[in-house]
């Protein structure tokens, strides 16, 4: 299966990424932003993809979640690329018999087995770089 987005500029260091449904997100380097960054962008693609899994894991124990959420904070290195080098991802929930155990299994499944962007995050890929001159 392939995904599909288009990046266009917007102004400055202000893109608006697009899918092929058309749902859209302002991606902004800009003061003040009018969007999230794009290494913030990875963080919430981490988080809602582990949250996607442990949600459907706790329902499919019986267990479902009243209250949850996902916290993740990366640390970046000092010089380019600025990537991340420690990535802390904090399962918070609660709900009729859910215990700690059980939603760090489901946490531990997610990263372990399901979770594309964790999958990702930890392989090595191969890019493909062209460039195209926009016909005028």
């Amino acid at each position: 299966m392939k995904k599909k987005i288009v990046l266009h500029h917007l102004c400055g260091q202000r893109f608006l990424a697009e899918n092929e449904n058309q749902v859209r997100v302002v991606v902004d380097g800009e003061t003040p932003p009018a969007g999230m960054r794009p290494m913030e962008l990875l963080l919430v693609a981490l988080a809602a993809c582990t949250a996607y899994d442990v949600v459907a894991i706790m329902e499919k124990r019986r267990t479902p979640l009243k209250h949850y959420r996902v916290e993740v904070e990366g640390a970046r290195a000092e010089t380019h690329p600025k990537r991340y080098t420690h990535i802390r991802i904090r399962h918070i929930a609660s709900g009729p018999g859910v215990t700690e155990k059980a939603l760090m299994r489901a946490a531990q499944l997610s990263h372990e087995k399901f979770c594309s962007v964790s999958a990702t995050l930890n392989a090595e890929i191969e890019v493909e770089v062209k460039v195209e001159p926009e016909a005028q």
